[in-house]
């Protein structure tokens, strides 16, 4: 129960950050963009599936948003959104 909440704290705190200054992404080329929006998205999404006790019943779909994935995907986009922002 704890990992999950955390998942979901996580992917809220991320999500609320991106839309409280956008123009840290916005501020990247384009190839660079798309990168940040597509790791984001599966970050994101994988983040709010563990946290909201989703699953998903295909084997490929439970390990690309499933558990195990769902936390180096949630640290990489923290640490490079940070930098951005820090950076920008």
């Amino acid at each position: 129960m704890g990992r999950s909440m955390m998942a979901l704290g996580v992917s809220a705190l991320l999500a609320m950050g991106l839309l409280w200054q956008p123009q840290v992404i916005g501020a990247l080329g384009w190839p660079w963009r798309l990168v940040m929006v597509a790791l984001g998205a599966w970050a994101l999404g994988a983040g709010f599936m563990v946290g909201g006790g989703l699953r998903l019943k295909s084997a490929w779909g439970r390990r690309l948003l499933g558990e195990p994935l769902c936390w180096p995907l949630l640290g990489s986009f923290t640490v490079l959104w940070l930098l951005l922002a820090l950076w920008s």
